[in-house]
């Protein structure tokens, strides 16, 4: 039964996606779509630079208090 759904869901993707895009992307799309993209994977670095770097902080700050 499964593997009878996921055939005919596997067939009605393949069938579903587009062959062939006839679009031409200039270069000021081009570079855009670059930026978005090195925006987007700084942003979530970022995001995770800042959610680990705090509890590292507070740790530093705890072990040097201890030292003086």
């Amino acid at each position: 039964m499964f593997v009878k759904l996921l055939r005919g869901l596997s067939i009605a993707l393949a069938l579903s996606a587009p062959i062939a895009a006839q679009a031409y992307t200039g270069p000021g799309l081009g570079l855009g779509a670059i930026g978005v993209a090195f925006g987007l994977v700084g942003s979530i670095l970022l995001a995770i630079v800042s959610v680990v770097w705090y509890p590292v902080k507070r740790l530093v700050r705890r072990i040097r208090g201890r030292a003086r």
